[in-house]
C-alpha cells in the first residue's frame, strides 16, 4: 500500500511541476520585420492610388492591388524555371545542415515566430486583407488563430510524433525489436491558394521545418504581395536561432514558376482546383515524388428538424460567408428537412439582410471583397443557371460604398431556394457567398443529396440528437466531419485535414501530416545483442538439406498452428529437426 501511495504521490508532484514549467516563460527573444513598404502610406496622391489591370496573365510580372479598392500594391517577378531551380538547389544544401539540427532549436524557431503572430495580429490581419479583400476578423479567425493553433501543437507534440515508434515483432521475430523512424525527406515544395495567405504559407511551412526539412512555396499570384511580406516573418525568425539561410524560400509566378518547382523537389502539397491538380499529378509522375492534394470542396450542411434554428442559421451564414465571402471550401449546400424548412429560410434570410459588403479597412462592414477579378461574373453566372432552371432568391445582402470603379469586386450573400441537383449551383464549387438551401424529407435522402457530388472534403450535420448526427455523418463520403458545429476540425491540429474524390487525397495537419513531410523507415533489430545473434537454422543453410521443407512446415504450424496441441507437436518436430542437424554437425567434424 505504501508503494502506490508513493507512487501516486510522485506522479501527482510531476504533473503539477511540469504545470509550473508551462506557466514559466521562455527566453524569446523578439524579431524586427521590415514593414516600411507593406503600411498604407497615407499621404499617396489619388491619381497613383487606383490601378485597373485587365488581366495578370503576364509572362515576367505579377501585378498586385487591394481587390477591395482596385489600389496598386507593386509587381513582383514570375520565376523562370531555371531560376526556380536554383532556389531549390539552395534550399537543398541548407536541409543537409538543417537535418542535424535539434527539436530544442525548431522549437525554439516556433516560439519566436507565436510571440511575433501574438504581439503583431493588427499588422498580418492587415495585410492580409489588402490583398484578399477579407474582413479583419475573418482574417483573424482563419489566418491568426488556425496558425497559433498549429503553432502550439508542434510544441506540444511535434516531437513525440517525430521520435521511432516501436511496434510489436510478430511470433517469429520475438527475439527482434521493431520500429518506425520518421527522417527528413529533403526539400518539399507547396503551391498554396490565395484564401488565407498567411496561414496557407505557414501551414505547409511549419510541419515541413519542424520535421528537418527546407521548403520552397509558390504563393498564388493573386496574394503575391501578402505572401513575400509573410516570407520576412519567417526569415527573421530562422536567422534569430541560427538556421541556414535559404532553409524556407517563397517564389512568385504563374504556371511555368509552379511547374519547375514540381520537377525540382521530393514532395509536392498543392492546394487549388482539382485541373490544376490533375496537373500536378501528371507533373510528378515524371520524378515519382509524393504529392498532397487538397483540391476544394462542396461541403454540405445537414439540418434536422430538431434543432435551435437561430442558433444553426447563424452557423450557416458564417460557414457561407467564410473568408469575407470568399468560402475558401465552406458550406455550399443546405440540406435543411422539411419541418423546420420555411422557418430555417426566414432565420437565414433576416440574417443575411443584415450582412453588408465593403472596403474591409474603410469602414465596418461584415463581409470584405470578392479576391479575384471576374470571379463575381461566375457566380452570377451559377445564380443565372439556378434562376432559369426554376430556382428563387428569397434574400440578399447589400454592398456599402464602395467607389466608383471597384463594383465587379462585390457580390452581396445571396438566400435561394426551390434548388435542385440538376443546376450547377448544386454540383460545382462555387467559392462565393451564396446559400442554396434544399429541402428533404428522411435522413436518408439528406445522406443520398450530400453524396451526390463529385467533391469529398468536409461536411457539418446537426441534429438534438448527438447520436443521429453522428450517424449520418458516418456515411457521407468526405474527410472531415462536425457534429453541430461547422469548420471546427481545423482548430483540432491533431487531425488530419484532407478529403476524397475531386476533393484530393493525402493530408497535411495532424500526426499524418506531419509524418507525410517524413521518410518513414521500418528498422529491424536484434534484441539482446550480442548475446543473442541472429543465425539461419542449419536446415535451410546452403547447401540446404533434404529435409528443409519438412522443417520449414512444422515451424510455420508451431509459430501459427490455430491449436495449442497441434503447435506443440510441431514445436517438438522442429526441434527433433534442429537436434539432428547439430549432432549430424559433430559428427561430421569428428570424421574430419
Amino acid at each position: 500500500m505504501a508503494f502506490w501511495f508513493l507512487l501516486v504521490v510522485v506522479a501527482f508532484a510531476f504533473a503539477i511541476c511540469k504545470l509550473l514549467f508551462m506557466l514559466i516563460p521562455s527566453n524569446v527573444p523578439s524579431i524586427d520585420v521590415d514593414t516600411s513598404d507593406v503600411l498604407d502610406d497615407l499621404n499617396q496622391t489619388k491619381e497613383n492610388s487606383f490601378i485597373y489591370i485587365p488581366s495578370r496573365r503576364q509572362t515576367d510580372k505579377v501585378q498586385c492591388y487591394e481587390p477591395a479598392t482596385m489600389k496598386y500594391l507593386g509587381y513582383f517577378p514570375a520565376l523562370k524555371p531555371d531560376e526556380v531551380k536554383e532556389r531549390v538547389a539552395q534550399a537543398r544544401k541548407a536541409q543537409k545542415v538543417w537535418a542535424k539540427s535539434s527539436f530544442k532549436q525548431r522549437r525554439q524557431f516556433l516560439r519566436i515566430l507565436l510571440k511575433y503572430i501574438i504581439e503583431h495580429q493588427e499588422l498580418i490581419c492587415e495585410v492580409s486583407s489588402r490583398d484578399t479583400g477579407k474582413t479583419m476578423v475573418d482574417a483573424s479567425l482563419g489566418e491568426i488563430m488556425t496558425t497559433c493553433e498549429k503553432i502550439t501543437w508542434l510544441l506540444a507534440e511535434g516531437e513525440k510524433w517525430l521520435k521511432p515508434e516501436y511496434r510489436s515483432c510478430g511470433r517469429s521475430m520475438l527475439h527482434k525489436t521493431a520500429r518506425v523512424e520518421f527522417h527528413p525527406l529533403g526539400v518539399i515544395g507547396a503551391i498554396v491558394s490565395w484564401n488565407y495567405p498567411f496561414h496557407n504559407i505557414f501551414n505547409p511551412m511549419l510541419a515541413a521545418v519542424f520535421s528537418g526539412n527546407s521548403i520552397v512555396i509558390k504563393v498564388s499570384e493573386h496574394a503575391s504581395w501578402s505572401g513575400c511580406f509573410y516570407f520576412r516573418i519567417i526569415q527573421a525568425a530562422l536567422s534569430a536561432v541560427g538556421a541556414p539561410e535559404n532553409l524556407v524560400e517563397v517564389i512568385t509566378g504563374f504556371a511555368e514558376t509552379g511547374e519547375a518547382l514540381v520537377s525540382s523537389v521530393d514532395k509536392m502539397i498543392f492546394v487549388g482546383s482539382p485541373g490544376v491538380g490533375k496537373i500536378i499529378m501528371r507533373n510528378a509522375a515524371e520524378t515519382l515524388i509524393p504529392v498532397t492534394l487538397e483540391l476544394g470542396g462542396k461541403d454540405a450542411f445537414i439540418v434536422c428538424e430538431d434543432v435551435d434554428v437561430p442558433h444553426v442559421a447563424q452557423v450557416a451564414v458564417r460557414g457561407a460567408l467564410q473568408s469575407s465571402g470568399q468560402n475558401c471550401a465552406g458550406a455550399e449546400r443546405f440540406y435543411v428537412h422539411k419541418g423546420i424548412y420555411s422557418s430555417f429560410v426566414a432565420e437565414v434570410v433576416k440574417i443575411v439582410k443584415s450582412v453588408t459588403a465593403g472596403p474591409p479597412l474603410v469602414g465596418k462592414y461584415d463581409m470584405g471583397a470578392i479576391c479575384m477579378q471576374e470571379h463575381s461574373e461566375k457566380l452570377q453566372s451559377l445564380v443565372n443557371d439556378a434562376l432559369d432552371k426554376g430556382a428563387e432568391i428569397v434574400g440578399r445582402g447589400s454592398v456599402g460604398n464602395i467607389g466608383e470603379g471597384a463594383v465587379d469586386q462585390y457580390f452581396p450573400p445571396t438566400v435561394i431556394v426551390k434548388v435542385n441537383h440538376t443546376m450547377k449551383l448544386m454540383q460545382e464549387e462555387a467559392f462565393g457567398p451564396i446559400l442554396p438551401i434544399m429541402e428533404f424529407s428522411t435522413d436518408e435522402e439528406a445522406i443520398k443529396l450530400a453524396n451526390d457530388s463529385r467533391y469529398g472534403l468536409g461536411c457539418a450535420v446537426f441534429s438534438g440528437s448527438q447520436k443521429r448526427a453522428r450517424e449520418i455523418a458516418s456515411q457521407l463520403h468526405c474527410g472531415i466531419a462536425a457534429i453541430n458545429d461547422f469548420a471546427s476540425n481545423y482548430m483540432c491540429q491533431s487531425l488530419p485535414f484532407g478529403g476524397v474524390k475531386d476533393s484530393g487525397f493525402g493530408r497535411f495537419a495532424g500526426v499524418e501530416g506531419l509524418r507525410a513531410c517524413c521518410l518513414v523507415k521500418s528498422v529491424v533489430e536484434d534484441r539482446w545483442w550480442p548475446l543473442i545473434k541472429t543465425k539461419l537454422p542449419k536446415p535451410i543453410q546452403y547447401p540446404i538439406s533434404e529435409n528443409a521443407f519438412e522443417f520449414q512446415q512444422s515451424l510455420v504450424e508451431a509459430l501459427y498452428g490455430l491449436n495449442v496441441t497441434d503447435r506443440l507437436r510441431a514445436l517438438v518436430d522442429v526441434l527433433k529437426t534442429l537436434s539432428e542437424h547439430n549432432t549430424s554437425s559433430k559428427n561430421s567434424k569428428r570424421a574430419d
